[in-house]
């Protein structure tokens, strides 16, 4: 990527669950197995890391949950070009919002990068659509990458924010249209990118690339 159309140096964050049968993908077992699921999740989580330093924004960090134990995980870091750190206790917006905190309370002289942080879910958030949402936070305060569900795949900031996270009732269709109206209450400008779709549902393996599913364990 030349210089001139390189987006300003981002940090992106990868939330991972670690890909254990009965843990990961846990929506998609009766329709995968909970084998097949746990493997579809690990494919998930390889393409987001790969995506993520393709990127080529800045840092990227694997934050796992429960822990970084995971042989996923450790083949990840072996790899390198990541920093793998634990999410931590709480819900969802907890962790979130403690993801974008740290970045910020570790920033000294020099102001920390802007954040993006994503998920694993989503097949279709790629290299070009990261740079999307670095670009965008070079005018706006916040970005999103909305869910064809209701959610979204990505929020990127350019300083904590963390009255977006609390207390919001998440995995329903109602989250991204709650977030807009705090955006709006905190008086901050925000971009969104084209919506994606996330793999949650059985009915969402229909929208996954061709070949995805090809060699998961049988159900």
């Amino acid at each position: 990527m030349s210089d001139a159309l390189r987006p300003p140096p981002t940090t992106v964050v990868v939330f991972a669950k670690a890909p254990l049968p009965g843990f990961a993908k846990t929506r998609l077992i009766p329709a995968l197995g909970a084998e097949g699921a746990a493997a579809l999740a690990a494919r998930l989580l390889r393409f987001a890391v790969t995506e993520a330093l393709a990127a080529q924004l800045g840092a990227v960090e694997v934050w796992a949950a429960p822990d970084g134990q995971h042989p996923a995980f450790a083949e990840l870091a072996q790899r390198g070009g990541i920093t793998l750190r634990a999410q931590g206790e709480g819900d969802l917006g907890e962790r979130m919002a403690r993801a974008f905190a740290f970045h910020a309370d570790r920033s000294t002289a020099a102001q920390a990068p802007p954040v993006l942080l994503i998920g694993t879910d989503a097949p279709g958030l790629d290299r070009h659509y990261l740079r999307q949402a670095a670009a965008a936070l070079a005018g706006h305060d916040a970005v999103f990458g909305p869910a064809l569900d209701g959610g979204y795949t990505l929020v990127g900031l350019r300083r904590p924010a963390p009255q977006l996270f609390d207390a919001m009732t998440w995995s329903t269709s109602a989250v991204m249209a709650e977030t807009r109206l705090r955006l709006q209450r905190l008086g901050l400008r925000h971009a969104e990118l084209p919506p994606l779709t996330d793999i949650d549902e059985p009915a969402d393996l229909e929208r996954l690339p061709p070949g995805w599913l090809t060699g998961l364990p049988p159900d």
